[in-house]
């Protein structure tokens, strides 16, 4: 019998990046009143009512769903992009996904079957780390793009030796956890020219600050690009696991046959709530105004706890810098740990060290504005008594859990 070659360790999935906070997580809820969760983008308000009587009110539970979306599901997505962005599309250019992650994680790899002779991804340096575990679930080397001076990537920076192994070039704007909002023509540029397809993460779009209305790949033609849209942020559904991308026909055609094969379907009344939420964009200004208060008001609060807290261009997080104190705090984490211990212990309130976002991004700490303003005025009492964080610092490696 012929002996089976050893191919050597197989992948094993790394700790999920917010089960690593248990420990921090624990310090914050000790707190009277509990942990104040600032640390993922998890809406907190309602949906639309129409979105939930649309749900339970469709019919459509007892069949198989389409795997591409509805004819009434595209043609809302199309309705909202020429709406929203100017752009006009067929409802053909648009299809569903079970959520825009799911469709991140999965499309390097369903790529890489069209293009079988490429095996790179590109993605931002600092940048929501699905596209790199997209990379690596696709078999694909992942490609970082540093950053520019205005924390969108460096396009120039990409090596043509990249460029030519690319099987697609991931930009995300407003962007996850920065806020920076990309040149997205730029982007579909350098797609084109190196005949690589361009996808873009706009799932905050409706979010931007300094530029209103927002931007979208589709812009500058459809050629070569897919702009990938989400209600989870929009419109308060993150719980429904509904998307869509849109964009070149012939990369949406390919995509939605291999993920027909693939099973990849969202539920049928799911697409029926989908259609009323892309319908509506009165809910969306409501959401709008709520989240533009809320970051005000949470960089108002770190301002005065000591921290440089300023306004992102766009999205719902406040990317905040690690101060010098906390960088000279002893421990194997990092300083972005080190601040988000303080944060926990002083304030109650749970974030993201920035390295979950790549190592470009360990000497920042993501705040998410997505707690009800209670919950914000909370964390501002806390941490008003705490006094400047960076005189309280010294106590967390002595102390576990907040004065009572």
């Amino acid at each position: 019998m012929t002996p089976v070659p050893d191919d050597g360790p197989g992948f094993t999935p790394p700790p999920y990046p917010y089960d690593r906070l248990a420990e921090i997580a624990a310090l914050a809820d000790a707190h009277p009143g509990g942990m104040v969760d600032l640390s993922v983008g998890t809406p907190c308000d309602p949906p639309p009512p129409a979105v939930v009587d649309a749900l339970g009110t469709s019919g459509l539970e007892r069949g198989y769903p389409t795997s591409v979306g509805s004819p009434a599901l595209r043609e809302a997505v199309a309705r909202w992009i020429d709406r929203r962005f100017g752009v006009a599309l067929e409802p053909s250019a648009v299809a569903a996904c079970v959520g825009t992650k799911e469709f991140v994680a999965s499309a390097a790899g369903y790529l890489r079957l069209r293009r079988p002779g490429r095996d790179t991804v590109l993605a931002p340096s600092v940048a929501y780390p699905t596209y790199a575990m997209g990379a690596r679930l696709a078999g694909c080397r992942a490609v970082a793009i540093p950053p520019a001076a205005d924390g969108s990537p460096d396009l120039g920076a990409l090596g043509a030796d990249d460029l030519a192994r690319a099987v697609v070039l991931w930009v995300n704007s407003p962007a996850n956890p920065t806020g920076a909002l990309d040149d997205l023509a730029a982007a579909a540029a350098v797609g084109r020219a190196h005949d690589v397809p361009v996808i873009s993460d706009e799932c905050y779009a409706e979010f931007s600050w300094a530029r209103w209305p927002p931007a979208t790949v589709l812009q500058s033609g459809s050629e070569g690009v897919l702009a990938l849209h989400s209600l989870s942020k929009r419109s308060n559904l993150a719980g429904l696991r509904v998307g869509c991308y849109a964009g070149d026909p012939t990369l949406v055609r390919y995509l939605a046959e291999v993920r027909k094969h693939a099973g990849l379907m969202v539920a049928g009344p799911v697409q029926a709530a989908a259609v009323a939420a892309w319908s509506d964009d009165a809910h969306v200004e409501a959401q709008r105004d709520r989240y533009a208060r809320r970051l005000e008001r949470l960089a108002e609060v770190l301002r005065a706890a000591g921290l440089a807290a300023s306004l992102p261009a766009g999205g719902f997080y406040l990317w905040v810098p690690v101060p010098e104190w906390a960088r000279a705090m002893p421990g194997a984490d990092g300083a972005a740990w080190a601040l988000a211990r303080v944060l926990s212990e002083h304030g109650g309130m749970l974030v993201s060290p920035g390295d979950f976002f790549g190592p470009h991004g360990a000497g920042f700490v993501r705040v998410a504005a997505v707690q009800p303003d209670d919950r914000i005025e909370l964390v501002a009492r806390r941490l008003a008594a705490a006094g400047p964080l960076g005189e309280r610092a010294g106590a967390v490696s002595g102390r576990r859990g907040p004065r009572r």
